[in-house]
């Protein structure tokens, strides 16, 4: 694993992303930072706060936070890879939706995400 920043002890900061939770917005994937358990969409999704928090903090390596998922992803080098076991945890409530929280996701969230990788 190299010089990965893991610590297997912290927990996620949530069930869903930290900032789109407080816009009460919607994301496509969630992602977990591997250092300090921040969760965050991830860049599918409309606005991809997961690498954002990877540029602010400078924690590179994330989690998947999707069910049955447990690569690990580091943005300083572009690789995946396998890791330990993370504190659970490990993805969001499966009732929660993909995307999710289904609660907020418009109608047309394929059309926006389309819209957004162009």
């Amino acid at each position: 694993m190299g010089d990965h920043s893991i610590d297997t002890t912290v927990g996620p900061s949530g069930p869903g992303c930290v900032e789109c939770e407080a816009a009460e917005s919607w994301w496509f994937h969630l992602r977990r930072c591997a250092e300090c358990g921040h969760v965050g969409c991830c860049d599918d999704s409309l606005n991809r706060h997961a690498s954002r928090h990877a540029a602010d903090t400078g924690h590179a390596v994330i989690q998947s936070f999707e069910p049955g998922e447990d690569w690990f992803y580091d943005f300083s080098t572009g690789e995946m890879f396998a890791g330990p076991a993370l504190t659970a945890p490990t993805s969001h409530p499966t009732d929660q939706g993909v995307p999710g929280p289904r609660s907020r996701v418009p109608a047309d969230w394929v059309e926006q995400l389309t819209r957004r990788q162009t």
